[in-house]
């Protein structure tokens, strides 16, 4: 992926994770799209081309654990207007390695790119494919430091009955062969959470991501 900030997410992908000391790394950004926050146990990562110098003044300056600083609304919130951004939601971050062979979820990728949700994987990720399932689809591209994402949508008619945890494995079958895929989910989302740690995916961390308006 050629950059700082990919190393570190290659080497959790691994199971390497920073040392839990406490401290906080500030890496550029890896392209003009990919801004935000990373937290992982005791140690977080921030990767903006904002200075280094405002972001830790500014975190010195909260009255909060320091632990927990990194995704504090204020330290988030002066991010935000410093950088000009927008952002929806702390994300859970979690990760599996790949699958061999095809998936075992009957899927058709789809071409026309009429998908809602791949409209709106298009403003983050590149690369996107889509595939659809009787049900659901599953959506994969390059996120942040391009790493290989997945993003899955079951139909409303068809949640609860385990078809977003085939969609969620059907992804880590679809990523180039060891490669690892990474996921994002809301933390109130707690069906999304369940469906991907139920696919094997494991949590790493907390994401803020910043996007450009």
């Amino acid at each position: 992926m050629g950059s700082e900030l990919a190393e570190i997410l290659d080497a959790v992908a691994a199971g390497r994770f920073p040392a839990p000391d406490g401290g906080m790394t500030v890496l550029p950004q890896p392209c003009d799209r990919d801004a935000g926050v990373i937290a992982f146990t005791a140690h977080s990562v921030v990767f903006t081309n904002e200075d280094p110098r405002w972001v830790r003044g500014v975190l010195a300056a909260l009255d909060c654990d320091p632990l927990a600083a990194t995704m504090h609304p204020h330290f988030l919130g002066a991010l935000l207007e410093r950088t000009g951004r927008r952002m929806d939601t702390i994300d859970l971050l979690t990760v599996a390695s790949s699958l061999a062979g095809a998936p075992p979820l009957r899927l058709t990728e789809l071409t026309d790119a009429a998908h809602p949700r791949e409209a709106r994987a298009r403003q983050h990720r590149d690369d996107i494919r889509v595939w659809a399932a009787d049900g659901g689809v599953v959506i994969l591209g390059r996120g942040v430091a391009g790493r290989w994402e997945a993003a899955i949508e079951v139909d409303e008619g068809r949640r609860e009955a385990g078809l977003g945890r085939e969609l969620a494995r059907a992804a880590r079958h679809l990523v180039p062969t060891g490669q690892p895929v990474w996921a994002q989910q809301a933390a109130g989302n707690a069906r999304s959470v369940r469906a991907f740690q139920a696919a094997g995916f494991r949590p790493v961390g907390a994401e803020a991501q910043l996007f450009e308006r």
